[in-house]
C-alpha cells in the first residue's frame, strides 16, 4: 500500500459523504444477513436473555440501601434504584425508583446514557451523576439529590467531556474538564486537577495541579476515611507510569490552605499502589526492593513516608498463579488470585510488624471458574459480596462477612440455556517461541470429528480472559451445537505482568503466534477444521481479528471484529489514541515506525495468496474511543481489493457498540447468522 490513503476521508465520523457511504454499507449488510426469518427468530433470542427478569441485580452498597442499574424491555435507558438488604435477599425485592432513563430522554429530547455516578458519604444524599450521549466515554454531569430525587437546581454542573470529578465536601468536588486549550491531553483526557466550590463559575475554580502537555491525564480525589482524611493526585504519565501524589494537610475541606507542591509516594512509576487507612498497598510490575514482579506487598503507610521500606509480603507469584485482584473490608483485605486462569481467594487479616499478617483460604470456588469481589464497604463493615460462575455455570452471588466467609447465597442467576451434553475442557498450545498459552474449550462432550467453533481472544492492556457464563453465546452459539473457545495469550494479565510484557510494542507478534497457535491445536485435537473455525475479537481484539486475517488466512473460516483499531501508522492521531502508544509504540519514532507497520492490517492487506475467509466489522458514529475510521477504512480497502467483507455502524452505541438490550441484540444477531451461515454450509 502507498504512503497516499485513499480513504482518509472516511475519518470524518460525521460527515455527510462518510454517512452516506456508511448507510450504504448498512444496507448491504442487512440485505445479507438480517432479513432471512431465522434472525428474527435469533434476534428474539437474544433479547430475551438479555431482558430475564431472573438476573442477578448487581449492587452497590450506600449507606442503608443497595443501589442497581436496570436495563430491560420496559426500561430500554435504564432505571437507577434502591432497596435495602432485607429486601434484596427476596426473590422479587421491593425496588424504590431513583432515576429513570428514558423518562428524562423523553423529556429532554436526548438518548441518555448511564455512565455513573459519584454519592457523597457518610449521608449518602448527594450523587454526581454521569450522562453520556448515546454511550460516548464524554458524559454531563449533574448534581442529583437522593432524597428528592430530583436534579439540584443549581448544583454542580459539568457540560459533556471526559470529565474526572468526586466529591471533597458537600460544598467542594475535585474537577478535571475541560478548561480550555492546553487543559486537555492529547489523548483527550483532563491534565489539570481543580477544586471547584459550590456556587462559584467552574472557570474559576482554583489549579491546584498540572500535569505536563505529554502526560496521559491527571485526576485528584479525597479519601473520606474518617481518621484518615487526605487528598490525593494521581498523575497518568503514560498508560503504564504514574505517580500518586500525596497533598499534605486536609485542604481548604478542613480550613487550611492545599501546600503548592504534593509530595510524590516513593513507588516505582510502573506499579500499582494505593493508601486505605494507616496501609500503602503495592503492586510492582518490575522487581523491586528485593521482591519479584506480580507481587503484593503491604507497608505502614506513615513509617514509608519517613523512609520504611520493610514490607509484608502479601502475594508472591509463580509460574502458574498470578495476582488478580484485592479488595478492603473494614478489618481484612481480600486477596484474589489465579491459578492457571481459575481463581482462587484468601482473606488476610493485618497485624503488627511486616510478618502479622495472617491468612484464611476462602473455599467455595469451583476448578475452572471466576470469583470477583463486587462489593464492600471498607469503611463501614466486613461485608462483601462474592460473585462466582463459569463457561456453563451462571453466576451465584454470595453475601459474607471476613473473616468467616461468604455463607450466605443471596442471588442464583438463571440457566438460560440448556447445559445437558456440555463439557467446559481447559487446554494449553504451544506457541512459536514453545511458550505455553492456555485454552478453553466449551462444547459437546461427546462429539465425534470436528464441528463449528468460535475462537474469542483479546491479547492487550493486561486484559486477562476468564471463564464466566455468558447467555447470549449459549443461547446464539452453544446450544446450536457450536463450540466455544477463549485464549489467554500473551498481551493479556493470565501469568502477571510478564505476560503482558511479552507481547508490547516490537514484540506484539506474540501475541498472534499465541492465538495461531491455539488455532493450530483446535485443529490438531480434531475439534475442528479451518473453514469451521471463526474468530472474534474487539477494541485491541479487534486488532487482532486484522492481525489474523492478513497473517494467517488460511486457519480460518470466518472473522468478526468490533470496534476494532487497524490503522496502526495514523491510530495515535484519531480519538483517545495517542494514550495507547505505551502499548503499541509511536508511529512517528523511526524505531517503532517499522513494527507497527507490519502488525498494522490496513496496511498489509493484499490481493495475492491465500484468500482471506470472509469479515464482519462492526462499529459505532459515537464511539469516541477508537475511532470508527479504523472500520470504515478496513472495509474500503477490502473491497477495493476484492476480499469478501461485511460492515456495520451504528449511529449510537458509543466504544459498546450499543447502548440497549435492542441494539445489543441485533449486533449479536448479525454476528452468528454471519458465523453459523459461513461455517456451517449447506451439504
Amino acid at each position: 500500500m502507498s504512503d497516499e490513503d485513499p480513504y482518509l476521508w472516511l475519518e470524518d465520523v460525521t460527515g455527510e459523504a462518510a454517512l452516506s457511504w456508511v448507510r450504504e454499507r448498512n444496507e448491504e449488510t442487512v440485505s445479507a444477513l438480517a432479513t432471512d426469518p431465522g434472525f428474527k427468530v435469533l434476534e428474539s433470542e437474544i433479547r430475551e436473555v438479555l431482558d430475564d427478569d431472573g438476573r442477578i441485580p448487581y449492587a452497590r452498597r450506600r449507606g442503608r440501601h443497595l443501589y442497581n442499574f436496570r436495563q430491560d424491555a420496559d426500561h430500554v435507558r435504564g432505571l437507577w434504584r434502591r432497596t435495602t438488604l432485607e429486601e434484596y435477599r427476596k426473590d422479587r425485592p421491593d425496588w424504590e425508583p431513583v432515576l429513570d432513563l428514558d423518562a428524562l430522554a423523553e423529556a429532554e429530547g436526548e438518548k441518555w446514557a448511564w455512565a455513573g455516578s459519584a454519592v457523597l458519604a457518610p449521608d449518602h444524599r448527594h450523587a454526581l451523576v454521569m450522562l453520556s450521549r448515546d454511550g460516548a466515554d464524554a458524559c454531563v454531569v449533574r448534581e442529583f439529590d437522593l432524597v428528592e430525587r430530583t436534579f439540584v437546581t443549581g448544583g454542580f454542573e459539568v457540560a459533556e467531556a471526559k470529565t474526572r470529578i468526586g466529591w471533597i465536601d458537600r460544598d467542594l468536588v475535585w474537577i478535571g474538564t475541560d478548561f480550555g486549550p492546553g487543559s486537555m491531553s492529547g489523548s483527550g483526557y483532563p491534565l489539570q486537577v481543580r477544586r471547584w466550590r459550590r456556587g462559584t463559575p467552574l472557570a474559576e475554580a482554583e489549579l491546584v495541579y498540572e500535569g505536563r502537555p505529554t502526560d496521559l491525564s491527571a485526576s485528584g480525589w479525597h479519601d473520606d476515611t474518617p481518621g484518615f482524611e487526605r487528598d490525593f493526585v494521581h498523575r497518568q504519565i503514560d498508560f503504564w507510569q504514574g505517580e500518586l501524589l500525596l497533598l499534605p494537610g486536609n485542604g481548604e475541606a478542613a480550613g487550611a490552605p492545599v501546600p503548592a507542591e504534593p509530595e510524590k509516594i516513593d513507588v516505582p512509576d510502573d506499579a500499582g499502589a494505593s493508601v486505605h487507612r494507616e496501609w500503602l498497598i503495592v503492586a510492582p510490575k518490575s522487581p523491586w526492593l528485593g521482591h519479584v514482579a506480580g507481587s503484593l506487598l503491604a507497608f505502614d503507610f506513615e513509617a514509608f513516608r519517613a523512609g520504611e521500606r520493610e514490607a509484608a509480603v502479601l502475594f508472591t507469584p509463580d509460574e502458574h498463579t498470578a495476582l488478580a485482584g484485592w479488595s478492603w473490608t473494614r478489618h481484612h483485605l481480600i486477596l484474589t488470585t489465579s491459578a492457571d486462569v481459575s481463581s482462587r481467594l484468601e482473606i488476610l487479616t493485618p497485624g503488627p510488624g511486616p510478618d502479622g499478617w495472617s491468612r484464611t483460604p476462602l473455599a467455595g470456588v469451583p476448578p475452572l471458574s471466576t470469583a470477583s469481589v463486587v462489593g464492600t464497604d471498607p469503611d463501614v463493615s466486613d461485608e462483601f459480596f462474592l460473585d462466582v460462575s463459569g463457561h456453563l455455570q451462571p453466576s451465584t452471588l454470595y453475601r459474607g462477612t471476613a473473616p468467616a466467609g461468604a455463607d450466605e447465597t443471596v442471588k442464583q442467576g438463571p440457566s438460560l440455556f440448556d447445559t445437558a451434553g456440555l463439557a467446559v475442557r481447559q487446554y494449553f498450545a504451544r506457541s512459536a517461541d514453545g511458550t505455553r498459552v492456555p485454552y478453553f474449550v466449551v462444547g459437546p462432550e461427546d462429539r465425534t470429528g470436528p464441528g463449528p467453533t468460535l475462537l474469542y481472544g483479546y491479547g492487550g492492556f493486561e486484559v486477562t480472559m476468564v471463564p464466566g457464563y455468558s447467555a447470549v453465546t449459549g443461547r446464539a452459539w452453544l446450544a446450536r451445537g457450536g463450540t466455544y473457545v477463549v485464549a489467554g495469550i500473551r498481551g493479556g494479565h493470565e501469568y502477571g505482568p510478564s505476560w503482558h510484557k511479552a507481547a508490547l510494542g516490537a514484540n506484539r507478534v506474540r501475541a498472534y503466534e499465541d492465538f495461531a497457535a491455539v488455532a493450530r491445536d483446535l485443529i490438531a485435537r480434531d475439534v475442528t477444521t479451518p473453514a469451521q473455525l471463526g474468530i472474534e475479537g474487539g477494541s485491541n481484539g479487534g486488532l487482532l481479528m486484522g492481525a489474523m486475517l492478513t497473517r494467517d488466512p488460511e486457519l480460518f473460516g470466518a472473522v468478526v471484529a468490533h470496534v476494532p483499531l487497524l490503522d496502526m501508522l495514523r491510530f495515535h492521531k484519531l480519538l483517545a489514541g495517542a494514550s495507547w502508544i505505551a502499548e503499541y509504540g509511536d508511529p512517528d519514532s523511526p524505531a517503532d515506525r517499522p513494527h507497527l507497520e507490519r502488525i498494522s492490517p490496513y496496511h498489509q492487506v493484499r490481493t495475492e495468496g491465500p484468500p482471506y475467509p470472509p469479515l464482519l466489522l462492526l462499529t459505532s458514529t459515537r464511539d469516541d474511543r477508537v475511532h470508527p475510521g479504523h472500520a470504515r477504512k478496513m472495509a474500503a480497502r477490502l473491497r477495493e481489493s476484492g476480499h469478501p467483507v461485511l460492515f456495520h455502524e451504528h449511529l449510537g452505541g458509543g466504544h459498546a457498540g450499543a447502548t440497549d438490550h435492542g441494539q445489543t441484540a441485533f449486533n449479536e444477531a448479525l454476528v452468528h447468522t454471519f458465523l453459523w451461515e459461513r461455517l456451517t454450509p449447506p451439504r
